[in-house]
């Protein structure tokens, strides 16, 4: 087996989110050197929080988690009680973790791991907004050309947007940063919402996690019985998108996905379009393509990876 890929895991926790850690640390191939904190669904002190809880209940209280930044570069945090309750992580109750969040700010920690490892060791794995990545690029330009490459869960197209109706909710807490991010130059994957609408939690594929017989099949359950309300009331479906565990399956199985390199600009100064993904499918413009935009994937089998992953937790 080949050495395992180390990546940094940015987060807003969130059940998805918590699904996607639980997922990298059952995942021998995948090496978390560390999970950044973000504002994002809910405020700083409840993601960092929400991480560690989850770090435990993968049984990896060794896990290193940083708290980053409490705001977005510009604008006011917005955050989405209304889908993920009011700690973030409504559904399982979790004991406050044991584990210490780290005294060494986000964004020095990602700066710093790049700046000391050989370019191209580091995978960055975006699961909320930019705003840690974008400060970290703006404090050292130069890890710009060091890191493999990010890949992130942000934007839609097709499926326009899922917080105003044209902009998803991680590029429209903090679009400034998205800006910066997806103008940086580094290697991008980026999977929408076009790609994780069809992701569905159906009931049966719930079930199987409970079913997994451990700990954290349980509270994935749990976690997905809260979170499933509220897009099935809105979209009318058997389940919900699950977002956030594209980006870390994406490293373990790129093959059940499918896309195409395009162009996408950040919308940044419109308020009827802020934070919208102008993502360029058809080629029309003359603008270079800066990412690998996700529309498809073997639903299937990506939920067979995520409870075959889980279940060796």
């Amino acid at each position: 087996m080949p050495d395992p890929r180390k990546i940094i895991i940015d987060t807003d926790p969130g059940q998805d989110d918590a699904v996607a850690i639980l997922v990298a640390l059952a995942s021998p191939e995948l090496d978390v050197l560390g999970i950044t904190a973000v504002a994002g669904n809910v405020p700083l002190e409840l993601t960092q929080l929400n991480a560690r809880k989850i770090c435990e209940l993968a049984g990896r209280p060794d896990t290193k988690v940083f708290a980053g930044a409490a705001q977005p570069i510009n604008r006011k945090l917005v955050t989405a009680e209304h889908v993920h309750g009011r700690t973030g992580l409504d559904g399982p109750t979790l004991p406050p973790p044991q584990m210490l969040v780290q005294s060494k700010h986000a964004v020095d920690f990602i700066v710093e791991t790049i700046m000391a490892s050989d370019p191209g060791e580091i995978t960055i794995c975006a699961l909320g907004p930019l705003t840690n990545i974008a400060l970290a690029l703006q404090k050292e330009p130069q890890i710009a050309k060091r890191i493999t490459e990010i890949v992130l869960m942000g934007g839609g197209f097709f499926e326009g947007g899922n917080v105003t109706p044209a902009a998803e909710f991680n590029i429209y807490v903090d679009p400034q940063a998205a800006a910066i991010v997806f103008n940086s130059g580094i290697k991008l994957t980026v999977m929408p919402l076009d790609v994780t609408h069809k992701a569905l939690t159906t009931r049966t594929r719930v079930e199987a996690f409970r079913a997994t017989g451990n700990r954290a099949g349980e509270v994935t359950a749990e976690l997905l019985d809260f979170f499933e309300r509220y897009d099935e009331t809105k979209y009318g479906t058997d389940g919900g998108p699950l977002h956030d565990p594209n980006v870390i399956v994406w490293l373990l199985e790129p093959n059940i996905y499918a896309g195409r390199q395009i162009n996408v600009e950040i919308e940044t100064s419109s308020e009827l379009t802020m934070g919208m993904t102008v993502a360029d499918w058809w080629r029309v413009s003359d603008r270079p393509a800066n990412c690998f935009f996700v529309r498809d994937l073997d639903d299937e089998r990506f939920f067979q990876i995520l409870t075959e992953r889980i279940k060796r937790l």
